[in-house]
């Protein structure tokens, strides 16, 4: 079980899992310029514990990945997966218990989502 919370704290959430699984980077338009280590969890594995009159909900291009973030603090928490929409990807900069010293440590692949292929078009 994982705590992750936004900078200001308004945003609570629990995650049921034990370990975080593989770490990605993505080079999307939105993901780029957030810059977030993300691990991604099942649906039902994400709780709000407090603050979801603070999230504010983010879509864009297909409308299909839903981005959430502290309207109070700006810090992306979470958002549901365009690649895989029965999951949720979350900040792993948001996780209460990481050592900030071993964030920059972490094995992090990255994911092509510029090139996704439902952006692609037929020629």
């Amino acid at each position: 079980m994982k705590k992750i919370s936004c900078h200001c704290g308004k945003i609570k959430i629990e995650v049921n899992i034990k370990e975080l699984g593989k770490l990605m980077r993505c080079n999307c338009s939105i993901c780029k310029k957030k810059g977030s280590i993300m691990a991604a969890v099942n649906l039902d594995n994400l709780k709000i514990l407090e603050g979801e009159e603070n999230l504010s909900m983010y879509q864009f291009n297909t409308n299909v990945a839903k981005h959430y973030f502290c309207k109070i603090c700006g810090i992306y928490t979470h958002h549901q997966r365009r690649s895989n929409p029965n999951e949720f990807a979350i900040n792993v900069g948001c996780i209460d218990d990481l050592d900030p010293y071993e964030y920059f440590k972490l094995d992090v692949a990255n994911n092509d989502g510029n090139d996704h292929i439902l952006d692609r078009r037929k020629k």
